[in-house]
């Protein structure tokens, strides 16, 4: 797993109006979480930024400097950002220790295209797309990757599959699929409609009134 540091200070103030003015001096307010506990930090926005967009999504772990020279190890937990300026707004951080093994979902990539979709044209699913590992923070990988190009219709990668490092323990489902592939679906025939019933000629209609409605000839006296 990489490890990144950054300059972390003691929050004292509390309260969205505190917040709001540590916004405006260019930091972010955070809370680092342990064992139950929870305390307030901040941080400089522009490195916390540059720590998100790096990490991309992945696992990664974080030395807090502080500084009065007291380091400490988190991982990143979750960040808030302001949908409409795209602005930090909160991040939360777990404490960890290099001796205490931990519970964390890793994110599953795949890569390549599958045989199954390329030549067959087949559809690409993708279920699971985190699985819940424990192990020591050190042995956190960043993310599981996983090879998909050889797979055909029919064929998936279950969590039994993932070959990871001794140590590191999978508590997410052995028999869970994580991708597979299925056969594309066919379209339905379209149904012909039924031919509209033909009415019959008005002309016709009259012509039959008035026959029907004529009055017989009358007889001629001998």
């Amino acid at each position: 797993m990489e490890k990144m540091s950054i300059q972390a200070e003691i929050r004292e103030g509390q309260g969205k109006g505190a917040a709001r003015s540590l916004r405006r001096s260019g930091k972010v307010p955070a809370t680092l979480y342990r064992a139950g506990n929870a305390q307030s930090i901040q941080l400089v926005r522009k490195e916390l930024a540059k720590l998100i967009n790096s990490v991309a999504g992945e696992q990664v772990m974080v030395d807090l400097q502080f500084a009065d020279g007291v380091n400490k190890l988190a991982l990143l937990k979750d960040f808030q950002v302001d949908p409409v300026r795209s602005e930090l707004l909160h991040t939360d951080f777990f404490e960890v220790s290099l001796t205490e093994s931990i519970k964390i979902t890793v994110h599953v990539a795949t890569h390549g295209e599958p045989v199954g979709v390329k030549r067959d044209g087949g559809i690409l699913q993708h279920p699971l797309r985190e699985i819940l590992i424990e192990c020591l923070p050190d042995q956190i990988p960043g993310k599981i990757d996983i090879d998909i190009s050889k797979l055909e219709i029919g064929q998936s990668i279950h969590v039994s599959d993932l070959k990871l490092e001794e140590g590191i323990k999978i508590l997410t489902d052995a028999h869970d699929v994580i991708v597979n592939i299925v056969e594309p679906v066919e379209e339905a025939a379209p149904v012909a409609e039924a031919a509209p019933a033909v009415a019959e000629p008005e002309v016709a209609k009259k012509g039959k009134k008035e026959e029907e409605g004529a009055a017989a000839p009358e007889k001629k006296g001998k």
